[in-house]
């Protein structure tokens, strides 16, 4: 049986770990939205599959970047500060996140 541990709302110090990168991940995702768009409007338009196919492997690319780089952020600010602290929430802050690398290599 799995520990399935509630996600955390926050990091025990209140700020999240992207907060210095907040607009560029803003930014990214705005990106990320005008091509889910285009998909959408290629379906509309019965495009070729392929090419269909080929614009969701990069929707899919850019989502997984940001997915990996709110990860490292969580890791370096969030994880490693409960760490330092020698918190007992220190495993669980770990455990959240092997948790979610699960979720992202399924």
């Amino acid at each position: 049986m799995t520990n399935v541990i509630a996600p955390a709302t926050s990091c025990d110090h209140g700020e999240h770990g992207y907060i210095t990168d907040k607009s560029r991940y803003l930014a990214r995702l705005k990106r990320i939205e005008g091509q889910a768009r285009g998909v959408h409007r290629m379906v509309e338009e019965e495009q070729y599959c392929i090419d269909i196919l080929t614009q969701i492997s990069a929707l899919t690319s850019a989502l997984q970047s940001i997915a990996v780089g709110l990860l490292e952020d969580h890791l370096r600010h969030c994880v490693t500060d409960a760490v330092r602290a020698g918190r007992d929430t220190a495993e669980d802050k770990i455990r959240e996140a092997s948790q979610a690398i699960g979720r992202l290599i399924r």
